[in-house]
């Protein structure tokens, strides 16, 4: 897992982008909507601008007392964040988020967003082979039950 592309970990997405104009309020409804923990904040040109993650939301808003319906994105989204660009390998993008203590790393090509890498992702073949095992062990306690 930690060597494979992080091209193929996000090819089936459907990225979430927003403008840093819209509210606070607005992007933690399209976030939920999509069922994810970050959007990546982008310019006109479609040019990556920042991320905008939970945590902001109750670090930077609710913890600080502001409106999320009046709170832009610019206002407390991270600008300009680390980026990978989708040929490198998973494990480097795990490295990243270890070393600089984030969750959350949009991938970028060309200046502009095509996916997001999350700890998370790295979960996801762990969970499978704990299913696995717990199918498998269900099975022998029944042949031997």
């Amino acid at each position: 897992m930690p060597e494979r592309p992080i091209r193929s970990i996000i090819a089936k997405q459907k990225i979430l982008t927003a403008t840093a104009e819209i509210t606070v309020a607005e992007a933690a409804r399209l976030m939920k909507k999509k069922s994810v923990g970050a959007v990546m904040v982008v310019k006109d040109n479609g040019c990556l601008t920042g991320i905008f993650t939970e945590r902001d939301a109750v670090y930077g808003v609710l913890a600080e007392g502001r409106d999320p319906r009046t709170t832009r994105l610019a206002d407390v989204m991270t600008p300009k964040p680390q980026t990978i660009a989708p040929d490198k390998p998973f494990g480097h993008a795990l490295l990243l988020m270890y070393e600089s203590g984030f969750r959350h790393v949009p991938v970028v090509e060309d200046g502009k967003p095509v996916g997001m890498v999350s700890a998370r992702d790295a979960l996801a073949p762990e969970l499978l082979a704990f299913e696995s095992e717990l199918q498998r062990r269900t099975r022998i306690g029944e042949i031997l039950g």
